[in-house]
Parts: structure tokens; sequence; C-alpha cells
């Protein structure tokens, strides 16, 4: 039993600290096809089982990938894949703003004739009702600064963060 509490606890870390990692990589994973790569790699046995959250980062990832493949067969693979991702983390636990966030920031910045858009006004509203009941630092910050580069929140709205 000692064993097991051991291999569960450092799995736990072990996760926290990945999850930390991609936090703070996603945002520059937008405009580096080596961040991205990385990132897609460290995520590469994220599977349904696994947090909603890792499967949410995982499917945004796989979007990142279609941006910066060559070919378009490519393109629209690799984009299928990360919306039903994203989507499933979001029918995971559509409660974890985080997940919210991470849809959002994909749908602003798909390209609109790929139809992926049909959820940021309800991503923007959960985001605004509950970012203050966001424990992690690094989350809050994370959102926040999504929030303030956003063209999809009014001045009004920013001004709150």
């Amino acid at each position: 039993m000692k064993y097991l509490f051991i291999i569960f606890f450092v799995s736990f870390i072990s996760n926290a600290q990945d999850l930390k990692k991609i936090r703070s990589e996603y945002p520059k994973a937008v405009q580096n096809v080596e961040i991205t790569t990385q990132l897609d790699g460290e995520l590469a046995k994220v599977n349904p089982s696994n947090k909603p959250v890792l499967l949410a980062y995982k499917g945004a990832v796989s979007t990142l990938k279609a941006k910066f493949a060559k070919a378009r067969s490519d393109k629209k693979e690799f984009f299928k894949e990360g919306i039903s991702l994203i989507e499933s983390a979001v029918k995971a636990d559509g409660s974890n703003i985080e997940i919210r966030y991470i849809r959002m920031s994909v749908q602003e910045n798909s390209p609109r004739f790929l139809g992926y858009h049909k959820n940021i006004d309800e991503d923007k509203e959960f985001i605004l009702k509950n970012y203050k009941t966001i424990s992690s630092t690094e989350l809050k910050e994370l959102v926040k600064d999504f929030v303030l580069k956003s063209e999809n929140f009014s001045e009004t709205e920013k001004a709150g963060f």
C-alpha cells in the first residue's frame, strides 16, 4: 500500500509539473513551430482517460500543428483531430475555466472559413463570470494575459482584470 501511494504521489507531482510547463509554453507555441513540436511530444501519450485539461492542451497543440503543416491534407487532419480533442475535454469538464480558455483561444485564432467559432461568446461569458474563482496564480495570469490581448473582450471588460 505504501508503494502504491508513493507511485501515485510521484505521478501527481509529475503531472503538476508538466501542466505548469505546458501552461507557460502554450502561448509561445502560437508563433513558434519548435515549441509546438516540443509540446506535441510532451502531450503524445495523453488520451481521453487523462485529465481533461491535458486533453484540451493536446487538442490546441494539434490545431497549431495544422497551422504549421505544409500539406493541405495534414492541415485538415490536425485541425479536425484538435477540435475533437478540445470538444471531448469540454464535454468531460465543461466547468473548467482553463479548458474554456483553451477552446476560446483556438476558436479566436481559427480562420473563419473553418467554422470553428460558435462558442466564443459562451466561453467569454464563462471566463468573465468565473475568473475570480481561479486559485492558481499562474493560471490566473495566463487567462488575464489572454483576455487583455483578445479582441473579443471590450475595454470595459478588460478593465476588470
